[in-house]
Formats: C-alpha cells, structure tokens, sequence
C-alpha cells in the first residue's frame, strides 16, 4: 500500500538534498499529449546527480511513496502522470542534460538522461556522425525516456528501435542501488542484460540516469521519393524490391493513405502533395547511400520503373534538392498533426507480421463497418510493419459523438491485431492506456515473469504505480 508524499516526507527529503532539489508541481508535469488524463503530484523533484536520484528513490522507498519519472511528457499511454491513488513525487532528470563523453573513434556519445533528443543528435553532427533516433517529438521528449519507452520513430527500418541504439546505461534502482552499467562495449557476455531489461521499462523498475549512445556515419548521399502504389500489397512488394536493390541503404519507407492527405486539405491546406490527383495509396521511401554508391535519384528512378515495369506503382516524384525532400518528408511528418485537428475517436499503434499487412487493412474497415459510419486513416512505417491505424468520425460529427463506441473500436481492431499475431503497442509503449490489453491479449507465461521481476526490484510498488501492470 503506497502513502501520499505528505509534508513530513517531503521536509524530510528536502533535508537530504540541496535547497532547490524540490519544487511544486508546475501544469507541464501534469499533462499529456491527448488530454485524456490530468496528473496529480505533491512536488517535483528535480535531481542533477545519480546520487541525488539514489537519495529520492532510497527515502520514496522507505516511506512507500510513489515516484513518477518525468522524461519531457511527450508519451501518449499516459505512463507520464498519475491520475489517481495517493499523490506521488514527480521525479524529472531535465538538470541532468550534460554530455558525459564523445568518441569519435567508437562512434559513440555518452549522455545523461535529461538531453533533449534534438541536442543528442547537434552533439553527434559535431562528430561527424548522425544519431539516427528521429521523432516528432524530438525538439521536447529526453533520451532518457526514449530509452525508457523503446521509442521507434522514422528510422526503425535501418536502424532499429531505440534499444538498438544504445551500449550501456547508468540507472538507479527502487532501493537507490546505483547500476553502474555504463559501458561503451559491443560485446559484453556477462549474464543478464539488465540495459535491455530497463530498456522499454517505462520507468517500472528504476531510473535510467545515463547512456552510451551508438552513433553512424552520414550518407554521403541521400534520396526521397513519394511514390503512388496499387494498394498495401504492391507497397510491400516494392519494399521487397527496394530491398533486393538497396540493401541497408533504406532509412524509411512510410506508407500513406488518401484519408492522410485529405485530412491535410481539411485541416493543413498549405501541406499538399506533388502526385497528380490524390491516389488510394503512397509510399515514402528515404534511402541513404555510401560514397560510391551513385547518385540517389538515379537508383529512386530505377526502382520506380521497376516497380512501373511489375505493376506495383502508377506516378511517382523523387526530389531533386534538399527543400524538395523537406516537402516531400513533411507531408508524412504533418499526418499526426492533421489528424490530432479532426479528432480520433480511437488510435491505434500496432504491428503486424509484414505479408499480413493488407489482410488486416482489408478485414478491419468491413469489422468496424458493423460498429458504425467511420473515416480511417491508416499510415505509418510499413517497412518494419507498424501501423498508425486510427478512426475518425464521418463528416458533421466530433468524436464526443462516439464517446460510447471508442472501446468497441479498439477493441475490434487490437482483437483483430491479436488474432494475426500482432502487437497492439508497437512503439509508444502501455502506459497507462493499455495496462487491460497486456491482460487481454499478452502471453501468461510472460506476464509471470514481468510480476516476478516487478516484485524481485520493486517490492514496495514505488515505481511509476499503474504502469504497464495492474497495481
């Protein structure tokens, strides 16, 4: 049973921290994206040492208050407040933004878990190298909880997830434990991995201070083209030859509807896109090549004819400039901002096996068909099968309107997710939002497992209360 952080903890613990160490809690640590929740806390605790954190986590322990660590607020399951249940400290690393070590010849930087993603990657372009995390969100959210949530974003498909890109990390624990795994190796055989155990933790199971960060070189040569395709399936066959061509040299291939583009008509006119009318369905695709590899556009054209010559794609543009990929790539980049204006009545981040991509496209319209009249928009990063699959109400209406079918979409669409071997969170995590799906459609053996290693680090409860599992 976890207490309210009451003023006696709270003078106690400002006694062991410097004068500045706790704050009330200001509205931004109390909010999220949606505004599906509004937060509650007694402070906020705004440490700017490992230390300073294992002394917060060691009293919170001790007096079983609830800590929930704060890394830019820009989650969208809710794993960044707490709604209800006694008030909990507000724990934020944004004093905790310094960069610890560069290492040009490793590729790597060494950063604490308070820097902004955005200034994570001006510290990589200072070496030369790119730090391929991409995110809308990147001017706002920290590595830190990038690193906590798993985060996806553009660049998944060359990549990989943000636990792909990191070496080693410092963090605290509940009982403020300081794990010291902060290494720089690319091997390292030593019995548990307790880096990818934290790693998409949501800050369950301690707090992630620091990280060893893997970094890439830059493509000296770089190509986008917005290509018009039949449908899902003849995306996925480009992809395929895409990949047959350019192998490793693709960063994104992003898969884009007609309700995509109309919704930016609707709600972001100034966005439009270069393809002669407005087709079913688009693909983006990015690729970056290696010195010697050509030109970018010669090997984007190539593949369009191929793909023209296999009846996969009707048009297509390829940028010839950089102002021509920016406008191409933010297209994609404005679908979020397009469909946060009209309103959703239900989003859905999921992922699916990739060759049953069009399968699941073509059974969910007709299964939500039978709930009611909706407008779908259905995007995101097909190359490494995750969808952004969202339902809109019909023109006239608010999603207020459909208030009392928003559980009845999810859940036709996360059992329909289920039912192909999907995942119903593919890169923003549980949270809060979807603590009822992981019981739902999670495997037994592995929720086990989670409880055990929830009970074995974290035995009070203290950890981000309510997230991922029930409390």
């Amino acid at each position: 049973m976890l207490n309210s952080a009451d003023l006696p903890f709270l003078d106690a613990l400002s006694a062991e921290l410097p004068g500045d160490c706790l704050r009330p809690p200001e509205p931004r640590y109390l909010t999220e994206p949606r505004g599906r929740w509004q937060g509650q806390a007694a402070a906020v605790a705004l440490p700017r040492s490992a230390a300073e954190v294992a002394t917060i986590l060691r009293a919170a322990n001790r007096a079983r208050v609830g800590v929930v660590p704060w890394g830019g607020g820009t989650g969208l399951v809710g794993g960044q407040l707490q709604p209800t249940g006694p008030l909990p400290l507000v724990l934020s690393l944004e004093r905790m933004a310094g960069l610890r070590g560069a290492y040009p010849a490793e590729s790597v930087l060494v950063v604490e878990a308070g820097m902004v993603l955005a200034q994570v990657q001006a510290e990589a372009e200072k070496l030369g190298r790119i730090f391929p995390l991409a995110l809308a969100s990147e001017g706002s959210c920290q590595i830190g909880g990038n690193l906590a949530t798993n985060a996806g974003g553009l660049n998944v498909l060359r990549y990989g997830n943000t636990r792909d890109l990191c070496l080693g990390i410092e963090a605290v624990l509940p009982d403020g434990t300081l794990f010291n795994g902060l290494k720089r190796l690319r091997k390292d055989n030593t019995g548990y991995d307790l880096r990818h155990l934290l790693i998409g933790a949501e800050g369950t199971l301690g707090v992630i201070t620091a990280a060893s960060l893997r970094l890439f070189p830059k493509p000296a040569e770089a190509g986008t083209a917005l290509i018009a395709v039949t449908d899902p399936a003849a995306a996925l066959a480009l992809l395929s030859l895409a990949e047959s061509r350019l192998s490793g040299m693709i960063s994104g291939f992003e898969l884009i509807s007609r309700m995509g583009l109309d919704f930016l008509a609707e709600t972001m006119p100034e966005v439009t896109s270069p393809l002669g009318g407005t087709p079913a369905w688009m693909v983006l695709i990015d690729i970056g090549l290696p010195a010697g590899f050509g030109v970018a556009a010669d090997h984007l054209a190539a593949l369009f004819q191929a793909g023209l010559a296999a009846n996969l794609c009707q048009d297509g543009v390829i940028a010839s400039s950089e102002a021509q990929r920016a406008a191409l790539w933010r297209i994609r980049e404005s679908i979020p901002e397009g469909n946060r204006r009209i309103g959703a009545v239900s989003s859905h981040d999921i992922s699916l096996p990739l060759s049953l991509i069009p399968q699941f496209i073509d059974q969910a319209g007709p299964a939500l068909a039978k709930i009611g009249d909706w407008r779908i928009n259905c995007f995101g990063h097909l190359g490494d099968g995750n969808l952004h699959y969202n339902v809109f109400p019909t023109h006239g209406k608010s999603r207020k309107d459909h208030e009392n079918q928003r559980e009845a979409v999810k859940q036709c669409v996360h059992d329909l997710v289920a039912a192909l071997g999907g995942s119903v969170s593919a890169e923003h995590g549980l949270g809060r939002l979807k603590v009822d799906d992981l019981l739902r459609y999670g495997d037994g053996g592995k929720i086990a497992a989670m409880r055990a290693i929830k009970a074995a680090l974290d035995p009070n409860g203290i950890m981000n209360p309510g997230t991922i599992l029930q409390s």
